[in-house]
Formats: structure tokens, C-alpha cells, sequence
């Protein structure tokens, strides 16, 4: 087997190992906002917090090895691979900037809440838009990376997959944060009328 083909494998597992790591970060996401009680959401809250530190060696395992194959086969000047590179670019700043400095803000809001129930602060951090948005965001960037990378897709309609996929995850993010207390109390305010 070729070098090439070893570098692939790299990029691939990279690849897997990112999406998992989202696949489990989401599922964190989801844990804590369903979380009623500290108890419940502290576990959580440390394998998203452990979770999170995977990402910049998936990012680097893409671009190093990505960089090697566009050497190989491909040209810099290629619009797909200039838009992937880019979306690493996001990536790679919205995950410490945005998502890491969210998490601590509901780690913050968690250890003032103490033991027993979530209060209210604690109840709305976990529906933050800054965990919510950027995890989805970033999912749905990645699907549109490797859609534009599959089909080789133009400079315009490698932007266009970019920006669509960001936006739609984005969307999806902004589903889940309006905290889940305010929906209970909503439907038993309404059924007791």
C-alpha cells in the first residue's frame, strides 16, 4: 500500500474520530438538558468537558492529512478544498471561543446551584445557545464538508453547501433552548385551565 493510501486512512479515521466525539457530546447536550437534580447532570457535564479536548486533534488530523493529499492529487487553488479549509478554520475558533467558554458558564452555573434540584439559572444554562448552536452548527458544517468533498463540488456550490449546512444545523441547535421547565409549566398551566 502507498503512502496516499495510508494518509487516507489517517484523514477517514480522523474523520470518525470527530463525528464520534460529536455523537457524544450531543448526547451530553441532551443528558443535561433533561437533567432535573446536580446528581444528574455533573456526570455530564465532565464527559462533555473531556469530550470536547478530541477536537483539536481531529481538526489537526484532517488538515495535515488533507494537506498532504491535496499536495499529492489536488491544487490549493481548488475551490472545495479552499472552502474545507476554511470550514476548519470555523471550526477550529468556535469550538474554544464560543462552545469551551459556554461550558464553563453552565459548569459556573451548576457548582453555584449546589445539591438537590436545578434552579432556574442552572435549568436555562443547559439550554444555552452557545453549547446548543455551535455543537449543531459544527455537525452540520462537517455533513457539508464531507458532501462537497464526495461530489467535488465548485467553488459557489462548495460555499453554498457550507453555509446551508452551517445554517440548518444552527436551526436545529436553536430547537432545544428554550429550557425544558418553561414547556412543562406551559402544558400544565394550560391543562389545569
Amino acid at each position: 500500500m502507498d503512502t496516499y493510501h495510508y494518509v487516507l486512512y489517517i484523514h477517514l479515521l480522523s474523520l470518525f474520530v470527530g463525528i464520534g466525539a460529536a455523537a457524544v457530546l450531543s448526547l451530553c447536550l441532551f443528558q443535561l438538558r433533561g437533567a432535573r437534580e446536580l446528581a444528574d447532570a455533573m456526570p455530564w457535564g465532565r464527559v462533555a468537558g473531556k469530550t470536547g479536548r478530541i477536537f483539536p486533534i481531529a481538526i489537526l488530523g484532517l488538515f495535515g492529512s488533507g494537506a498532504y493529499m491535496t499536495s499529492d492529487v489536488w491544487t490549493w487553488s481548488t475551490g472545495w478544498i479552499q472552502v474545507g479549509i476554511a470550514a476548519l478554520v470555523v471550526l477550529a475558533i468556535q469550538g474554544p471561543v464560543i462552545a469551551e467558554r459556554s461550558g464553563k458558564k453552565l459548569e459556573h452555573a451548576l457548582r453555584e446551584n449546589g445539591p438537590g434540584p436545578l434552579g432556574e439559572r442552572a435549568r436555562r444554562m443547559t439550554c444555552y445557545p452557545g453549547l446548543w448552536v455551535t455543537e449543531f452548527s459544527a455537525i452540520g458544517l462537517v455533513l457539508a464538508i464531507v458532501w462537497n468533498m464526495t461530489v467535488k463540488a465548485g467553488t459557489g456550490t462548495a460555499i453554498a453547501a457550507a453555509l446551508i449546512g452551517y445554517g440548518i444545523g444552527a436551526a436545529f441547535g436553536l430547537l432545544f433552548t428554550r429550557a425544558p421547565a418553561a414547556e412543562t409549566e406551559a402544558a400544565v398551566s394550560a391543562s389545569s385551565s
